[in-house]
């Protein structure tokens, strides 16, 4: 099974990596992690990852500096 997680706000980013210990206890799970890349500053999105020991996100969407319209619909866009 195939699961896809989307990050990219510092609540998500918690909720994932509960999650992601969990997937790998199961051989038949497989999480592909999405990073939206709204948050493009170190401090916001990459230390996430590390500390939290969430694998590396297998897409980055590099979706940052504009509305939340805007970013929303390129989430939507790159998602696809």
């Amino acid at each position: 099974m195939k699961i896809l997680t989307i990050v990219g706000a510092r609540p998500q980013f918690v909720k994932a990596a509960a999650l992601s210990r969990e997937f790998t206890k199961y051989d038949n799970i497989e999480e592909i992690i999405v990073h939206t890349g709204q948050h493009f500053d170190d401090n916001m999105s990459e230390v996430f990852f590390r500390e939290m020991e969430i694998p590396k996100p297998k897409y980055n969407l590099a979706i940052h500096s504009v509305g939340h319209g805007a970013m929303t619909g390129r989430m939507l866009e790159g998602i696809e």
